[in-house]
Formats: C-alpha cells, sequence, structure tokens
C-alpha cells in the first residue's frame, strides 16, 4: 500500500513519524514539502483502531488548524506562492505514503476482506465491465485507503486522467439515469442528512443546497452505501511547477456571473469559466474562473447558468507567460459558497 518514489497528489494519504495520517491536497507542492491536511489523529478515545492505536477523524478545517497550532505549529506556512495559510508537511517527517492504486489492487488480491472492502471491490468491477479504464487507473482513498473504516465508513472511489474520468462519469450518469440496481442518487431525505453534516462548513439554505445536490452524479449510493467519487487530472497533464505561478489575495467578494465553461467541474480542484461577472459586494475586480479544492463544489454549475457565489479573490500572475488575472477561490471559510439563480 505504501508508494514510496512517487510524489503525493490529490487523493493520497501521507503519514508522519508521529502517527498522524494527512490528506494530500492538489497535485502541485513546495520542495520538500507536502501540503497535506490532518485527517486522522492518534486519540485514546478514538472510534478507530489500526495496529493497536486508536484514532479519531477530523472532518471541520477549523479544527485541523486548530490541531496544527497545538500540536504541529511548525507545519503551517504563510506560502508566498499560493497566498494562504496551508499545512505542508515536510519530507523528512513522512513515515509512509499511501496510493489509493496500491490500495485498490491490494483489496482485490485480499482473500480476507471485510464487507465494506468487498463493496469498495465490487464498485469497481461494475465500473471496470463496462468502461475501458485500467485499474492502475483507478483508486480507493479515505478511510479504507488508511484502514481506519468502520462498518458505516463511506467509499471514496477516485479516478485519474481526463479520459479515463470522462469515462467513469459517463458511467455513473447512465447508471443512475437508467435506475439500476445497484446504483442510487440520494432521495430527499439523504439528502437532508447529508445538508445537516456540511452545513456546518459550508452555510447555505436547504432549498439552495438540494437544488445543486440532487443532479449530482459523483455521489450517491452503491449497494446501499454512500459513496462520494473523486476525479484528478494525471501530474503528466498539469504543466506547472511550485512557484509557475502566484497567487495573492486580493479581497472577499460576492458575485453574479454566468458559467460559460464547466468542463472542468468534475475534477479537484474544480474549475468554472464565467463571463458578465458582477461585483455585488467587495472590490470591483475582473474575475474570470470560481475554483475550488474541495469536493463538494464540484458539478456544482452547468454552462449556461446564472449563479451567485462567494469566495476570496486571487490575483493570478502565471510568470512564464507574463500574464495576470483574478479568480474566486472557494472553500475556506464557512461562508464560502456558489448557488444557482
Amino acid at each position: 500500500m505504501e508508494r514510496s518514489g512517487k510524489n503525493p497528489i490529490e487523493g493520497d494519504l501521507i503519514e508522519t513519524r508521529a502517527k498522524w495520517i494527512f490528506d494530500v491536497k492538489g497535485l502541485v507542492h513546495p520542495l520538500d514539502k507536502v501540503i497535506a491536511f490532518p485527517r486522522f489523529i492518534p486519540d485514546l478515545n478514538g472510534d478507530r483502531k489500526r495496529r493497536g492505536q486508536k484514532y479519531r477523524k477530523v472532518y471541520e478545517l477549523s479544527e485541523r488548524f486548530r490541531l496544527l497550532e497545538k500540536v504541529f505549529p511548525q507545519y503551517l506556512e504563510n506560502d508566498q506562492v499560493f497566498g494562504e495559510r496551508l499545512c505542508e508537511v515536510p519530507s523528512k517527517d513522512l513515515l509512509c505514503h499511501y496510493s489509493p492504486i496500491d490500495r485498490l489492487i491490494e483489496i482485490s488480491e485480499s482473500q480476507e476482506s471485510d464487507d465494506l472492502e468487498r463493496c469498495a471491490l465490487a464498485f469497481f468491477q461494475h465500473v471496470n465491465d463496462r468502461v475501458n479504464v485500467s485499474w492502475t487507473n483507478m483508486g480507493i482513498s479515505g478511510s479504507l485507503l488508511a484502514k481506519l473504516h468502520t462498518p458505516k465508513s463511506d467509499i471514496d472511489p477516485i479516478a485519474y486522467g481526463s479520459d479515463n474520468c470522462s469515462k467513469v462519469y459517463a458511467f455513473l450518469k447512465d447508471m443512475l439515469k437508467d435506475g439500476d440496481d445497484h446504483f442510487k442518487p440520494y432521495n430527499c431525505q439523504e439528502l437532508r442528512i447529508l445538508y445537516d453534516f456540511r452545513s456546518k462548513d459550508t452555510m447555505v439554505s436547504f432549498e439552495d443546497f438540494v437544488r445543486t445536490e440532487s443532479r449530482k452524479v459523483m455521489q450517491g449510493k452503491f449497494m446501499q452505501r454512500d459513496y462520494f467519487m473523486r476525479f484528478v487530472k494525471d501530474r503528466s497533464e498539469i504543466n506547472e511547477e511550485y512557484g509557475d505561478v502566484q497567487y495573492s489575495n486580493s479581497g472577499y467578494a460576492k458575485l453574479k456571473a454566468t458559467v460559460t465553461d464547466d468542463s472542468e467541474s468534475i475534477f479537484t480542484p474544480c474549475i468554472y469559466k464565467i463571463d458578465d461577472a458582477r461585483v455585488l459586494e467587495g472590490p470591483e475586480i475582473p474575475i474570470g474562473k470560481v475554483v475550488s479544492f474541495r469536493g463538494r463544489f464540484c458539478e456544482q454549475a452547468k454552462k449556461g447558468e446564472a449563479i451567485v457565489a462567494q469566495g476570496k479573490i486571487e490575483k493570478i500572475k502565471e510568470h512564464r507567460k507574463n500574464k495576470e488575472s483574478y479568480r474566486l477561490l472557494l472553500g475556506n471559510k464557512p461562508s464560502d459558497y456558489l448557488i444557482l439563480l
């Protein structure tokens, strides 16, 4: 399961020598560091156990920062490239690097899988039966990756590469549309449960929440278990090294706009190109796209739809092209949102 010699990317987990397990964010990282945030931490009262050690899962971003400030403040950096306060774990502190691809292969070869592992394997077998995507381009993330899952844990499948992701997305869309016996969209009651969980970290009305979440393909039920599918581009598709592009804080704003391109809305990070942007609150700055590194903002709007979004304005300076532009970044604060008009 340990993937040594490969750079960590979105969906991977890393474990430090202190036994803290972090989930990796993004595809671009500083030299000899990994941008990642605590996900599972050792806790004597934790409800999860692995190798004789009890753990608890950390959910909210605000709690992650509080824990880091208390225990590992040296990991918090005011990153001058990303213009953010980030958790950057030094490579020298890493004990293990966990790969979703390797974990899926491990589950497929195991003779002693539990119910959740068998369910996850069945998910990928259904995909593989209908879609020409290699097992080496898919994987399993989340608590299953860390072997810290519970009987009630979700399935967190992941696919890599634009072409592969498009194929898997089309498959899931067909399954939900055709009323497959195994794949089910969330019903109203299940959406309420999801809303109650997410509203602690993203504040929108239930009505606005349902308008977007009810039509999403990347999430639902498989064999009565929750799943959230993550789509990530291959590192080779990202023509950017740390420092090539610099992001700087240009304020906080609420805007109204029309989505002109949603072709990257399924990926992490997700991107929505916009036009006719009108700033309702905040600095009057020409913003060309809305971006988020959080999966909950994927599939949030479609091409041609009018949106209202609120988040941090970032100035983007591309050094190679000597070009500047602006984007709205969502996901750092509970007050960040993207809703349909």
